[in-house]
């Protein structure tokens, strides 16, 4: 279900719509270093994959989770013989590229430098935290947004009306979709995946419809964005404070949940009430 061209991405139009940043690079067809910075399930990966098919350059995919300096420089010898035989370049695709450590990402530094791939970084931490200073003055920063409500619905239709989907052999109830829509909370995998665990679920049960009792069955718990090692731990911490400083009592309590939800430390919470309650109240 991957997007075969710029034209069959869904949001993000402010780095893919008419004349911004990502569209004029790829219809430019020039060497780039691009870093996408944004949340799970926002189209970093599929962003990179249809640059690669735009561009009709070779697509190599590591992920900084297992991968260290030599894969990095396998990949570059082997793009760099490959402009050198055909003049076809190739769109290197790191994932998680904060993981990498100063000396893996310095190894792409050259290989950057000399167009000899175009990097395309991806990162759900903040880049200027993360990555270091040689390959963030080389490269564009992209932040994507988690994806709309309007958004994440169309993707569900697309899954079950295209033939790379189910090809309309399943129906959505309206409230299932909604459903669905919400779990995925922006995160268009999430979203999809629900969609996946329901019709395996409808089809199971011979049913043609997925229904809201069939999706509640299938996925029981809706997405919480809040990561307790990344940017997000200070920025819902932040923004319970602001909350509280602020007399809003519903926001307080939307952020206090999505920090119970996810297992932060009560200590930490505890420590945060006590500042705000000596300091503001």
């Amino acid at each position: 279900m991957r997007p075969l061209s710029l034209d069959e991405v869904v949001g993000q139009e402010a780095v893919l719509g008419p004349g911004r940043p990502l569209r004029r690079l790829v219809e430019a067809d020039e060497g780039m270093s691009v870093i996408l910075y944004g949340p799970p399930g926002t189209g970093k990966t599929t962003l990179a994959h249809v640059v690669s098919l735009a561009t009709k350059r070779t697509f190599v995919q590591l992920s900084a989770l297992n991968s260290g300096v030599k894969d990095v420089r396998a990949v570059i010898d082997t793009a760099t013989k490959d402009l050198g035989m055909t003049g076809r370049r190739t769109v290197l695709f790191i994932d998680e590229v904060h993981r990498f450590s100063k000396t893996q990402q310095d190894s792409l530094l050259a290989a950057v430098e000399n167009r000899v791939v175009s990097l395309i970084a991806a990162t759900t931490e903040n880049p200027y935290f993360s990555i270091v200073g040689p390959l963030l003055s080389r490269s564009i920063v992209l932040t994507l947004e988690p994806l709309e409500d309007d958004d994440v619905r169309t993707l569900l239709r697309r899954a079950l009306s295209d033939p790379r989907g189910y090809d309309g052999a399943l129906a959505l109830a309206p409230d299932a979709e909604d459903h669905a829509v919400r779990i995925g909370g922006g995160d268009a995998r999430r979203a999809l995946t629900t969609l996946e665990a329901a019709a395996n679920a409808a089809r199971d049960n011979g049913l043609s419809e997925i229904t809201l009792p069939v999706v509640e069955a299938a996925v029981t718990q809706a997405a919480v964005r809040y990561d307790r090692d990344g940017d997000q731990h200070y920025d819902v911490a932040s923004a319970l404070i602001k909350s509280i400083r602020g007399s809003d009592v519903d926001a307080a309590l939307h952020y206090l949940a999505r920090m119970v939800e996810a297992g932060e430390d009560p200590r930490f919470l505890a420590r945060r009430l006590v500042i705000s309650a000596s300091e503001d109240i």
